[in-house]
């Protein structure tokens, strides 16, 4: 009896994963950005960031979807802040999580235009200019949204330039001053996509 479970096991897990793939339902992207603070983090002036995006998402209905993902962004500071003297960097990571669209462009089978509205649950790091982390604002939720176009390139694989706008409001705590922290900034990336 043993020597039948494997086949069948296997049997079944590729019905199943050829179901999936058959219905062009998920995806998986990974999109670089660059990030430009559209006010100060405290009193600290901060640098374009960059950083980027990893994100599965799932189509439930013909142009409308879910995603969940993990992103990183940094900003740097040349000047003295709130964190200490010199320079220092903000990092921000955590999960994103939300709704997309993406509806062809009239009868255009390559190009679409994409809509995101969802939620992060972030944190900001703080790290001296010796790389060491001197505070942690602990996770927090906060918001983004998305504009851009996507661009098939065939055999599943598609193209997606993007803007888009993060908000996220945390205190950050050193010594024994607390800071009230607003990260906002716009984000332009261009991620890729694979589409099963």
């Amino acid at each position: 009896m043993k020597v039948f479970k494997l086949p069948m096991f296997i049997t079944l897990f590729l019905v199943f994963f050829q179901a999936i793939t058959a219905q062009e339902k998920w995806s998986v992207e990974l999109r670089p950005n660059l990030d430009f603070p559209t006010k100060d983090l405290g009193d600290a002036d901060l640098n374009t960031g960059f950083g980027f995006e990893a994100a599965v998402g799932y189509r439930f209905m013909e142009h409308l979807g879910a995603y969940v993902g993990w992103g990183y962004n940094t900003f740097s500071t040349d000047d003295s802040s709130f964190a200490g003297p010199g320079e220092t960097d903000f990092d921000e990571t955590g999960y994103t999580f939300g709704l997309q669209y993406i509806r062809p462009f009239g009868t255009s089978e390559k190009w679409s235009y994409l809509i995101r509205l969802g939620g992060i649950y972030n944190h900001i790091e703080v790290e001296n200019d010796a790389g060491d982390i001197t505070a942690d604002s602990g996770h927090g939720l906060g918001w983004e949204l998305g504009a851009g176009v996507q661009l098939d390139l065939g055999n599943n694989w598609n193209l997606r330039p993007q803007l888009g706008y993060r908000a996220l409001s945390r205190d950050i705590e050193i010594g024994q001053v607390t800071t009230e922290a607003d990260l906002n900034y716009l984000s332009f990336g261009v991620g890729i996509a694979k589409v099963f």
